[in-house]
């Protein structure tokens, strides 16, 4: 069932990919009018945030989207983000430190196979 929803995103993904990179991308952005060369490597992209790229491309058509606020949620975030990481980034180096396993002490190796003999 998982892979068949993954098929499905996939398939609905490629759908939007082909319209968007082929129409969309003109009408939204001046500058990728002519831009041929580099359309091929937004496809994993669009592939996998295809929801998102219909909602901005339907903004931006419907002319609802407020351009000057476009990078207010990811900038209000930054602060926070910029002391959650290196915190969190600490706290897995001490986990790791503080759970590593040694080897055991009562275990006697064997050796599986023999070593290949020369030919003399």
């Amino acid at each position: 069932m998982i892979l068949e929803l993954l098929r499905g995103w996939g398939m609905v993904g490629a759908l939007v990919a082909a319209v968007f990179l082929t129409v969309g991308l003109d009408r939204i952005d001046a500058d990728a009018r002519g831009a041929y060369i580099f359309r091929p490597l937004l496809i994993p992209g669009v592939l996998v945030i295809w929801p998102l790229v219909l909602w901005r491309w339907y903004l931006y058509e419907t002319g609802t989207e407020r351009w000057e606020n476009r990078y207010d949620p990811p900038r209000k975030a930054h602060f926070t983000v910029g002391w959650l990481m290196p915190i969190g980034i600490c706290l897995i180096i001490l986990a790791g430190l503080s759970v590593r396993q040694t080897a055991p002490t009562d275990f006697e190796p064997i050796q599986l196979s023999a070593p290949p003999e020369t030919a003399q």
